[in-house]
């Protein structure tokens, strides 16, 4: 459970605001903009105050406790879409599933599908530089519960929108979870690559081609789907190797 730790000294100081790869400008300024973000208040005071308290485990580090930027390759084929950032896992560390259970999870089957350069992801600064990858998320901030509202995802929206057209490479959408998967259906029936939903329904390994672009599915990397073996890392290592292969990687 969380504590207020008075008086403790953070061994570190809050990592810079960009891009966590050099790469595109227009991706760097986009990111900018997300962590400078302010529309959702309820999100922000709960990852403020999530901030401040931090977890027995953390007392000594300084939270992000910022809008997360995104992560990866900016000449990206393939992008991975998540949920949120984790109150205690991105939230505390500034990166997409870096420094909790399902980062622990995701990272080494991305290791092992050939995109991510090491299999623990720790912190911004631990090396990991990912190939052919990019990672987001529909809410870019810690919401109680792990359950953004309606509003606060559509908030978020223009972001992914902005991001995904700022990838010129992409071939590829692996969406991690039902909301993910919503969400991604969601942009392209607003950037016009898709007239309705058509029936497009999610369950691990569905498959879609809309437009240009190829529609991946598979359950979240959350412990709940992990520690019960709904998602196992084979089951996870398959669709990216899948996404590869569609990606012509």
């Amino acid at each position: 459970m969380p504590q207020r730790r008075k008086g403790a000294r953070a061994s570190q100081s809050r990592p810079t605001v960009g891009a966590a790869q050099p790469g595109d400008a227009q991706l760097s300024a986009l990111q900018r903009r997300v962590v400078a973000c302010t529309l959702c208040p309820r999100l922000r005071e709960h990852c403020t105050h999530i901030a401040e308290v931090r977890r027995r485990a953390y007392a000594e580090q300084v939270y992000w406790g910022l809008p997360v930027p995104s992560f990866g390759d900016p000449q990206a084929r393939v992008l991975a879409l998540g949920l949120a950032p984790g109150a205690h896992g991105s939230n505390r560390t500034g990166r997409p599933f870096t420094g909790d259970g399902s980062g622990n999870f995701l990272y080494p089957v991305l290791h092992d599908a050939g995109f991510a350069s090491q299999p623990h992801a720790i912190a911004r600064d631990d090396g990991m530089t990912l190939r052919g990858l990019w990672i987001t998320s529909v809410a870019r901030c810690a919401p109680p519960g792990n359950k953004p509202s309606t509003e606060e995802l559509r908030n978020c929206a223009p972001f992914l929108d902005e991001e995904i057209a700022s990838l010129k490479n992409l071939r590829v959408i692996v969406c991690l979870g039902k909301i993910a998967f919503d969400g991604c259906v969601a942009h392209c029936i607003r950037s016009g690559q898709l007239p309705r939903r058509n029936g497009m329904a999610f369950h691990h390994g569905a498959e879609y081609k809309v437009g240009g672009l190829y529609l991946l599915a598979t359950y979240h990397p959350s412990l709940q789907n992990t520690n019960t073996g709904r998602l196992t890392a084979d089951m996870l290592l398959r669709i990216f190797l899948r996404a590869r292969e569609l990606a012509n990687l």
